[in-house]
């Protein structure tokens, strides 16, 4: 049984078969990028401020696993009309380009050994930082919130309104608070608010800070709306709690508060869990 599945068939009666997935195949691209990360940094020890050169690779190839994957899950409960339609294709198209163009410039960038975030030393590597990958980013968040849309607008799909309503809440808000969050990012030059000294604490596996100021705990949760609204909306169908659109819609204003709790924690100076 599928992470989306809640008990009705894939497909009804008389509809027609749907081309192959986009969104499965950028999820199986994505594992092929992490795999390519992880084994090359193991035979390549080199580091960029301190951190290994294929460790962004890395994370940003397990990223876009999540949110192909996602995509690819809730994409197989839309009807089968809605799956074959020329607005899901030119979708995934775009953020098929968006993602091929982030994913090669990082490991570009990786195998020189040389920051692609904030990196504009060159003329080149300013249009690649403020054009390709700031426009791409906006073209992968934008794709999600209209992939929410095109959710909410299936009556066909094979989905429970509670999950159907954690669909386009979560899709919309990861649009919405990613262009908040990453926007002030992107102008603030660097992830920390303060000085973050060298050598300082940081959390484990995600690299955040544990002495400063650091934007990108707020990044995250506005990104991963798009997973933990659905989530939510599918836990009250499969339970058959009432109402469960309203609460869907109570876990998002919760899940906006936090997520701009984070922010303006970090934009006073202060890190998401001091490290002593």
């Amino acid at each position: 049984m599928s992470l989306l599945d809640d008990g009705l068939p894939a497909t009804r009666p008389g509809t027609r078969s749907s081309p192959a997935s986009q969104f499965v195949t950028l999820t199986v691209l994505s594992i092929v990028f992490l795999a390519f990360a992880m084994l090359w940094s193991m035979v390549d020890a080199r580091q960029v401020a301190g951190t290994a050169v294929w460790m962004k690779p890395l994370k940003f190839a397990l990223s876009f696993l999540v949110l192909f994957g996602t995509i690819a899950l809730i994409e197989a409960r839309l009807s089968a009309q809605v799956r074959a339609g020329w607005p899901l294709r030119v979708i995934g198209w775009v953020m098929a380009g968006a993602f091929l163009s982030e994913m090669a410039y990082i490991t570009y960038q990786a195998a020189l050994a040389e920051p692609s975030h904030f990196n504009i030393s060159t003329p080149f590597n300013l249009f690649m930082y403020q054009v390709v990958m700031a426009g791409g980013a906006v073209a992968l968040v934008l794709g999600v919130a209209l992939i929410g849309w095109i959710v909410h607008r299936d009556s066909a799909a094979d989905m429970g309104d509670g999950l159907r309503a954690g669909i386009f809440l979560g899709f919309v808000l990861t649009f919405v608070l990613t262009m908040v969050t990453a926007g002030y990012l992107s102008s603030n030059g660097g992830h920390f608010v303060g000085l973050h000294p060298d050598g300082a604490a940081v959390l484990p596996l995600f690299g955040w800070s544990g002495a400063t100021g650091d934007l990108r705990p707020a990044h995250f949760a506005a990104l991963h709306a798009m997973q933990v609204l659905p989530l939510l909306g599918l836990l009250l169908d499969r339970r058959g709690v009432r109402t469960p659109v309203m609460k869907v819609g109570i876990g998002a204003a919760l899940y906006t508060a936090l997520t701009f709790g984070l922010f303006a924690q970090a934009l006073l100076g202060m890190p998401m869990i001091r490290l002593n």
